[in-house]
């Protein structure tokens, strides 16, 4: 077996609402309703899937909680993505600051969701 890419991943959140509010509105990811109701954020031919904390659909994690999320996204301009998140009253938690990425150097910012997930906002840098 090879792994070949990432399709999905799941976050568990208080407000459907809130979330879908975040990440359409300041990082312009798409809401999708899908099977029975549930929802989930598409961008870049990947995506979001949402579970409400306490109705998480099953399976799901073995402890599941809103605000547990740490992930990082590529954007086209970390600059970009500074000044998308200013433009919001969105706190910047760190950065510009260099990281290393899956393949290779990175420029990331960071920010909170509103349950709390980190999320990384990353350009890849040539060396």
């Amino acid at each position: 077996m090879q792994i070949t890419g990432l399709d999905h991943i799941v976050l568990t959140v208080t407000s459907l609402e809130e979330t879908c509010t975040f990440y359409e509105g300041v990082l312009g990811m798409k809401r999708e309703t899908f099977s029975g109701g549930r929802m989930a954020l598409s961008f870049a031919g990947q995506k979001i899937n949402l579970h409400v904390a306490g109705k998480e659909f099953t399976p799901h994690a073995a402890k599941p909680g809103a605000g547990t999320g740490d992930f990082c996204l590529i954007v086209e301009s970390v600059m970009a993505a500074q000044a998308r998140l200013k433009q919001h009253d969105i706190a910047i938690i760190d950065g510009p600051v260099e990281r290393t990425g899956a393949r290779g150097k990175l420029m990331s910012v960071y920010c909170r969701d509103p349950d709390g997930n980190l999320v990384e906002l990353a350009e890849y840098v040539s060396v």
